[in-house]
């Protein structure tokens, strides 16, 4: 969101798992993200939290392009689908495929869970035939223009996509879809993201996939 209206920012990592105290200082919840925003003085940075919020301010604050849509309506529409990325295709896709591959790696969890896997793969389909019903009748997710519920699910898909675990030829449309965002200027810094020892599909980064 912050490329696609052409703000400069930095990227931090942060190990949330290390519960840095610096860290919960800015979110007591303990989670990412969270946005610093110089105030152009010296004084302390607006400390925000919660993808939600920093969206919305980022909106308000900085309105073109709009991402949100331009009226009631589409608005309503665009945050709708904005949660449906964010919560429920989280918590039955990406957490049963990405943290189980990746995550539980990385914390040293343990093996992935067969079950929570084979739950990721069922549910990723009823998910990617909703993408393809949505853009059959329009032309991005929400509506007629680009807004952050496109964001917000290619932020999740590429997650999955990452593990090699999208089933993009069963559903050509939401391919389609995709490819049009994997072109986007504000895509390729995430495509070219690599984790160090585990490489993605050969595809993962190229439009034309």
């Amino acid at each position: 969101m912050l490329a696609e209206k052409k703000l400069s920012f930095e990227l931090e990592i942060e190990k949330v798992w290390e519960r840095r105290e610096e860290f919960l200082a800015l979110n007591p919840a303990g989670e990412v993200p969270v946005l610093l925003v110089a105030n152009g003085e010296e004084g302390p940075p607006l400390v925000l939290s919660d993808s939600a919020a920093i969206s919305e301010y980022l909106e308000e604050t900085f309105p073109e392009p709009f991402l949100l849509g331009e009226d009631p309506e589409a608005r309503a529409e665009a945050r709708r689908m904005t949660a449906w990325f964010d919560l429920k295709f989280q918590r039955e896709v990406t957490a049963n495929l990405v943290d189980e591959k990746i995550n539980k790696r990385f914390l040293g969890l343990g093996s992935p869970s067969s079950l929570a896997i084979r739950a990721g793969h069922a549910n990723i389909g009823t998910h990617l035939a909703y993408v393809q019903y949505l853009i059959e009748r329009r032309n991005w997710l929400a509506g007629a223009n680009f807004t952050l519920a496109d964001i917000a699910a290619a932020a999740q898909l590429s997650c999955v996509d990452y593990v090699g675990d999208v089933p993009w030829e069963e559903y050509p449309e939401a391919k389609s879809w995709y490819a049009r965002i994997k072109s986007r200027p504000s895509m390729r810094p995430i495509l070219a993201d690599h984790i160090p020892g585990i490489p993605p599909p050969k595809h993962y980064a190229d439009p034309d996939f």
